[in-house]
């Protein structure tokens, strides 16, 4: 009978694939042996498989490549990364490697900016693309980074007074950007993104603000949609709208030479997850080659901002089966030794799915089961997989540990996790390593971060402070002892 889980993998999806193989009965990823690496650092742990990143980047400029060549599209393509998917410095290093630029969305990103020019891995001729709402801050480093010679970097207005603020805090001539406030998908609780300025308010912006100012130069259209590149009739109807603001505004605005389609590129999120990337790059490229056509206006340079579609397919986490608890006559509760809320807050957020496999055990045979965090929140469980309702792996038992593996989770999850800081019912955060490859091809493996300690946790809760720390708060007593005095 087939009864094994790899059975049940095999009969439900086309397996193995490209980054999914198997050794005996344990999981690869890339090549990577999982259990190797529960080995040498154990579990819970989280992982980045570097070589991913540069992978996916150069797979999109090749896709756009081939999609101008077709199309014959006579502007250029520029690849950005969209920071906020995740700052860290390795996957940063990794990513700029490959001859691309940056998309910024706060103050703190413009600090990163620096810090990566001052070592080489941004370049004078680096576009970096202002996004978000700009609050002081944000305007000031801004400011600084155009001031210091900068010139490709393009704040993208997001609301009426910040041409005026950046104004007032750039010493000469700048360029800008305007982001579209696109119109949301019908399931939406309301019609408009708060981001960006209304479709029917641009051309008057532009007018009002931009054309007469000598300062400023307008050089790019911007337009993102939160559910991301989809071919169904809401992206397609969007996409339209942009490009008739687009053709309306070349013909009063020479200087304005680039369209930027934003990020949403979806990634890998089961095995059965299909998307036909080049189909979808070919019609953007078609679309925006007609409506130029048509209005008689020269086609733009085209940037997009790939985030999770950059890093996301490159992270991964691995836990143990700590312990099962049968619950009633038809729920097992498998217990992980971390909790999703913590390590995989999208999963609690927004409901999201990843793949989830067993990292070993494959000729076992399989149950259905619920996965379990180790928080008291009623929240921190993950019952499903993408295509499915219900989640198999192999049977639990005591004397053979059962470890799984979530992957394609390296978007977003450490930031909104709060990585470093305080966790949920103070469940520390996981020992981290990076995945890399030598000049040989060899798998190598280097630890980013240790799994937190109770001293870290104490520290940020107040509970022990640093001996400066501690000098500043009784010189402060004092000096209030002696006021009272």
């Amino acid at each position: 009978m087939n009864t094994k889980y790899i059975n049940l993998i095999d009969q439900t999806y086309y397996f193995p694939q490209e980054e999914f193989t198997l050794e005996g009965e344990n999981l690869k990823f890339h090549g990577i042996p999982l259990m190797d690496l529960v080995e040498e650092y154990g579990s819970p742990l989280k992982f980045t498989y570097l070589p991913k990143i540069s992978e996916n980047i150069n797979k999109a400029k090749e896709w756009f490549r081939i999609a101008m060549e077709k199309n014959n599209y006579k502007g250029k393509y520029h690849y950005c990364y969209c920071t906020k998917s995740s700052h860290f410095k390795p996957v940063l290093n990794e990513a700029l490697k490959n001859d691309i630029h940056i998309e910024t969305s706060s103050a703190f990103d413009i600090n990163i900016v620096e810090k990566l020019k001052e070592k080489g891995k941004i370049k004078d001729n680096t576009f970096v693309i202002c996004n978000g709402f700009k609050r002081d801050q944000y305007i000031t480093n801004i400011a600084n980074l155009i001031n210091k010679g900068h010139q490709n970097c393009i704040p993208i207005i997001d609301n009426y007074e910040e041409i005026d603020l950046l104004s007032d805090a750039i010493n000469d001539t700048f360029k800008v950007g305007i982001r579209i406030a696109s119109e949301e998908e019908p399931k939406f609780e309301f019609y408009t993104s708060r981001l960006g300025i209304g479709y029917k308010n641009i051309v008057p912006f532009y007018e009002n603000q931009i054309k007469d100012n000598d300062k400023v130069e307008l050089k790019m259209l911007h337009f993102f949609i939160n559910t991301g590149i989809r071919d169904n009739a809401y992206y397609w109807n969007e996409l339209v709208k942009c490009l008739k603001v687009y053709v309306r505004l070349k013909k009063i605005c020479p200087s304005l030479d680039s369209l930027n389609i934003g990020g949403g590129f979806p990634i890998k999120n089961s095995l059965a997850f299909e998307y036909d990337y080049q189909y979808m790059i070919d019609e953007i490229i078609n679309q925006i080659n007609i409506a130029c056509q048509e209005a008689d206006v020269a086609v733009p340079n085209i940037f997009t901002e790939f985030g999770s579609f950059t890093v996301g397919e490159s992270g991964g986490a691995i836990y143990e089966i700590l312990y099962q608890k049968q619950q009633n006559d038809r729920e097992k509760w498998n217990m992980i030794d971390s909790s999703f809320i913590t390590t995989l807050p999208d999963t609690w957020a927004i409901n999201k799915r990843f793949i989830m496999l067993a990292i070993n055990r494959w000729y076992d045979e399989y149950e259905r089961v619920l996965l379990g965090g180790l928080t008291c929140d009623s929240d921190d469980y993950y019952n499903s997989e993408q295509n499915m309702n219900a989640i198999y792996l192999p049977k639990y038992r005591k004397d053979k540990p059962l470890y799984i593996g979530f992957f394609n989770t390296g978007a977003y999850q450490e930031t909104i996790g709060g990585y470093g800081g305080l966790q949920h019912c103070l469940i520390p955060h996981p020992k981290h390593i990076l995945i890399d490859k030598d000049e040989n091809g060899n798998i190598t493996t280097k630890l980013f971060s240790e799994q937190q300690k109770a001293e870290d946790l104490l520290k940020i809760l107040g509970y022990e402070m640093k001996p400066s720390a501690k000098a500043e708060v009784g010189k402060s007593i004092e000096k209030q002892i002696k006021s009272d005095l």
